[in-house]
């Protein structure tokens, strides 16, 4: 369904059997080596073999070697343990066949820009770090099956993620992810450049598909983990009685989100921000049960689903969204936090987090994302030298 152009895996390590049964004479060479094994006569005892059969024998092994092996080599690339990320001109990987080992981290870019930003690159490292046995995938609208890019581009970014092991850098095609849900019909008809808020509506489309399809965790690219989520099915707490989307797990085929997705059909205004996103999430958590006020940190349950309390991941409300990029005079544990959401959506000033700042943002790079602190100040040492006209 979905395609690929960065990671696959190797062919399947198929060995065609001969028409073994014909006439009830002929066997399949698995047979006859199973047997051979079996029966393995002691050599001083057996009888010559021919010099056909000899050969015979000799393939037979080989054969068997090279089956044996290949199942092993793809046991080894599949495991959910062990993730190799390969660059174009080598073996690939499907976007279904990372999404089926299951537990998937997803993030999703659904502008066209190609190079994420730092803050991009720190919220992938993070969850690579945090989660290192499970897949972590980012998907890019900007990347297609023409865009020949591989672990040596331009792209520091690229080169940076791709040399984690378990990061998986694919296109999103929504059109094949919408396939075989509510939202398909959605997409036919919607015209994107009419469309208020369409980057916005698209990714809240897509990262319900997604979970539902293959289950696993969502998480907005501005979000640092800091430790592990220990719930399967949850919705994230933006404050009391409100839920964001930013942050969300079920595991695939769960009924909730089959739900969100027809009622972001029927509920659809793409002229309201938030209203296929938080509002949405809100309103149908609120058709479960009733929501009440959180006291202290404790988590809340609505019928199996977990409803974690803000300070797992909004311990800064986004009023204060600032404050990430503000020294500190004692920084805050976040000893109650799974991740941190820093609102990139309200930094409309680009605040960005500049090496020897001291600022909070930057002690988080610094712990969670050290491979992209490290890029911040080797390209901050690039623009500090001088160039041929300062000379």
């Amino acid at each position: 369904m979905l395609q690929t152009v960065w990671v696959s895996s190797a062919g399947s390590w198929a060995l065609q059997e001969s028409n073994s049964h014909r006439r009830g004479k002929k066997r399949c060479w698995k047979c006859r080596f199973v047997r051979t094994i079996i029966q393995h006569p002691c050599r001083r005892h057996a009888p010559k073999r021919s010099r056909r059969e000899r050969m015979l024998r000799k393939i037979q092994i080989c054969l068997c070697f090279c089956f044996v092996s290949g199942i092993l080599y793809e046991i080894s690339l599949l495991s959910s343990s062990v993730f190799s990320y390969l660059p174009v001109a080598q073996h690939y990987l499907t976007p279904e066949q990372v999404l089926n080992l299951g537990k998937s981290i997803i993030f999703l870019e659904t502008t066209e820009r190609l190079e994420p930003p730092p803050l991009v690159s720190c919220s992938v490292e993070s969850a690579a770090r945090i989660y290192q046995d499970r897949p972590i995938i980012l998907f890019l609208r900007g990347l297609t099956n023409e865009t020949a890019l591989d672990m040596n581009t331009s792209y520091a970014a690229f080169s940076l993620l791709s040399s984690m092991k378990n990061v998986f850098i694919f296109p999103l095609q929504m059109e094949a992810i919408f396939q075989e849900t509510p939202l398909l019909q959605w997409y036919n008809q919607v015209v994107p450049e009419q469309e208020k808020n369409w980057v916005h509506v698209s990714s809240d489309a897509s990262r319900l598909a997604l979970i539902w399809k293959y289950g696993g965790i969502y998480m907005d690219t501005d979000v640092i983990s800091i430790r592990p989520i220990p719930q399967q099915s949850f919705l994230a707490a933006q404050k009391s009685r409100f839920s964001s989307n930013g942050i969300f797990g079920f595991p695939a085929r769960h009924k909730f989100i089959w739900d969100c997705m027809e009622n972001f059909v029927l509920k659809y205004n793409g002229n309201i921000w938030g209203n296929q996103g938080p509002f949405l999430m809100t309103r149908m958590l609120k058709t479960l049960c009733n929501l009440t006020d959180f006291r202290g940190t404790e988590d809340h349950s609505c019928q199996n689903i977990s409803f974690l309390n803000p300070q797992r991941f909004y311990p800064i409300p986004y009023p204060a969204w600032g404050r990430y990029y503000q020294v500190w005079d004692k920084s805050p544990s976040f000893n109650h936090s799974y991740a941190l959401h820093l609102w990139n959506f309200m930094n409309r000033n680009r605040k960005v987090v500049e090496a020897g700042s001291n600022t909070l943002a930057e002690k988080l790079y610094k712990t969670y994302c050290p491979s992209t602190y490290e890029d911040l100040i080797q390209n901050a040492k690039h623009r500090d030298l001088p160039g041929p006209e300062d000379a």
